[in-house]
Parts: structure tokens; C-alpha cells; sequence
């Protein structure tokens, strides 16, 4: 009985170990992108909030691979076009789409 315990423990053990250790596939992100990317939407959220020009609660920020993309809604194309420009100036930013919407 103690010997078919300690092998299904082994055997489980080898599982998921083996499964925990899989490789990244294509369309998925390392622990440690994931970490920076975070860092950068984070980075670029506070300065949305620093800043008076731009409204922070209308615009939305995600980042993937060093790629911050804005969505949401701007008052006019002066509060978009600052927005874009804060976003640059955070450390790691790779590339920005800017997919915020002037309402009239």
C-alpha cells in the first residue's frame, strides 16, 4: 500500500513538474513581458492623472509586447495629441496606436 502511495506520488510529481515547464507558444507573453507591460500601463496611467490636459477616466490604457494602445473618448484633438506624447515619453513603450475618439 506504501509502495503504490509513493509511486502515484512520484508519478504525479513528474506530471507537474513536466507541465509547469512548457514552453511559451506563439500569441502568449513571458511572466516577464507580462511584468513590463504591466510597469508601462501603469506608467502611463499616472502621468494621465499628473497631468491636467488630460482627462485619465476617459481613456483607456492596455499594453502588450511593449505596444500601448489608447482607447476611449478625448474633448478635442489637443487632449488626444497629448495624450499620445505622454505615453511616448514612458521608458519601454514601444509603439503607440492611438485609438482614442474626439467627441464633438
Amino acid at each position: 500500500m506504501i509502495t503504490r502511495n509513493l509511486l502515484a506520488a512520484i508519478v504525479t510529481a513528474v506530471a507537474l513538474l513536466s507541465a509547469t515547464g512548457c514552453a511559451v507558444t506563439r500569441g502568449q507573453e513571458t511572466v516577464g513581458s507580462y511584468v513590463d507591460d504591466t510597469a508601462i500601463t501603469t506608467a502611463v496611467k499616472a502621468r494621465f492623472i499628473e497631468s491636467k490636459e488630460v482627462d485619465a477616466a476617459s481613456i483607456s490604457v492596455e499594453t502588450l509586447n511593449g505596444t500601448v494602445m489608447l482607447t476611449g473618448f478625448a474633448k478635442n484633438v489637443a487632449e488626444q495629441l497629448v495624450a499620445t506624447n505622454l505615453t511616448w515619453k514612458v521608458k519601454g513603450v514601444r509603439a503607440v496606436k492611438n485609438e482614442i475618439v474626439v467627441r464633438p
